[in-house]
């Protein structure tokens, strides 16, 4: 054996050493520190994603070519919160020459702005910095309840790369910025723990913030519903100690009304502070360019992209796999709890949703789903192959949506 051989066996051995002694000593840290080390290392790699996408961003509405990574991040919706931060809402909804609702903020939600202006009159941020700092901190928190709603179905280690996947999902760079994403998940994923738990009482105020934070009330109250359905037949059959007690079917009942009413908040305050009652769907469909119709936009949505007949046939065949997806073994692992929210999530994006280019950023909400990938399989190399699948496609999200850069007709897809 030559010197130069020997000398790479030799480096070989020791990167390997080195390497399992650094793993050893990582498993030995408590969940939340693997948690948060598995969630920070993901949101460096996706700033490195932005901080490459701005290099190449040209002119834009919003600042001069090749933006920083903090101007880069604060733009598109974000602009919307900071200004909710600065004036508020409008007391009279904007209107064109010809009468038709503008876009304004009714459209963002209140609770991710007013707790960055919270911090910043107490830190002095101004208000970029502090929806940042609030979008952070919620990004964290939300990975560290994800993992614990993943360990109340799964062993540490499948929890964790649950994590790894939703911390790298596609869309996951919109953990980051100033959205109000992180938060709604972080909410989002609280109220389902306590629900899998059974502590419905404890869910209440958390589901009355999180339908303050997004529009995710309908389809958590027919959650709940479904799932009070379900308990109820399971006790009717005697479904023995691990069926519901009648306090327990009371709290989840009220739950289930709850979450209906909470849904109803928002608009109820946008038609009140404007005396227009529907201030708040007048404000949401002016970006879809039409007024809702459930279902309809994902009909002309399949026409436009497959033709008349395979476009009214694309949303029965898009279900129908999805429902594929839901008795698939590894999501059945799951439990009710997930499933159902998965499930009417789905519906409530098929009902009310018109599919664009920002449909991709709301399907995060399905986040558990990322466990059901880590039940897929064990191997090193598929788990391997998915985290790297999505880091590339993260690289595709920045760059083809993030980034702004001018249509022919103008404006740009939004992310």
């Amino acid at each position: 054996m030559s010197t130069a051989t020997g000398n790479r066996s030799g480096l070989t051995v020791w990167l390997s050493g080195v390497a399992a002694r650094a793993g050893d000593a990582v498993r030995r840290w408590p969940w939340w520190l693997q948690v948060g080390a598995i969630y920070l290392s993901a949101r460096l790699v996706s700033a490195c994603i932005f901080m490459a996408a701005g290099l190449q961003q040209g002119p834009n509405p919003w600042f001069p070519a090749r933006p920083d990574y903090w101007n880069f991040i604060n733009i598109w919706d974000a602009r919307w919160y900071a200004q909710v931060i600065v004036s508020g809402y409008p007391a009279v909804l904007p209107v064109d020459a010809a009468g038709n609702v503008q876009e304004n903020t009714w459209a963002f939600y209140p609770l991710f702005p007013a707790l960055a202006r919270a911090l910043g009159s107490v830190t002095g941020l101004t208000p970029a910095a502090a929806l940042t700092a609030v979008a952070m901190l919620s990004g964290l928190a939300a990975a560290l309840v994800a993992y614990s709603l993943f360990r109340q179905k799964a062993a540490h280690g499948t929890a964790l790369w649950g994590v790894a996947f939703f911390a790298t999902f596609p869309v996951s760079a919109i953990l980051q910025v100033p959205y109000a994403e992180p938060l709604t998940i972080f909410l989002l994923g609280t109220a389902l723990l306590l629900v899998i738990r059974r502590r419905y009482l404890w869910a209440m105020p958390v589901v009355v913030l999180m339908c303050l934070s997004r529009p995710v009330g309908v389809p958590f109250a027919a959650m709940a519903g479904l799932l009070l359905v379900y308990h109820l037949v399971q006790r009717r059959r005697g479904g023995g100690e691990q069926s519901h007690s009648p306090r327990e079917l009371a709290g989840l009942a009220g739950l289930t009304v709850l979450s209906g009413v909470s849904a109803l908040i928002w608009p109820a305050v946008a038609w009140a502070a404007t005396g227009d009652i529907a201030a708040y769907t007048k404000t949401e469909t002016v970006w879809r360019g039409e007024d809702l119709v459930p279902f309809k936009p994902w009909f002309d949505t399949g026409i436009q992209l497959f033709g008349p007949v395979l476009g009214v046939l694309a949303p029965f065949v898009f279900a129908g796999l999805f429902a594929l997806v839901l008795f698939a073994p590894p999501v059945v692992q799951l439990g009710e709890e997930l499933r159902l929210w998965c499930a009417c999530y789905v519906g409530y994006l098929l009902a009310f949703l018109h599919p664009q280019t920002s449909t991709f950023r709301m399907l995060l909400p399905l986040f558990p789903l990322a466990l059901g990938a880590a039940f897929l399989s064990r191997s090193r190399a598929y788990r391997g192959t998915v985290l790297t699948m999505f880091v590339l496609l993260q690289v595709v999200w920045i760059v083809w949506l993030w980034a702004w850069a001018q249509l022919p007709g103008g404006g740009d897809y939004p992310p």
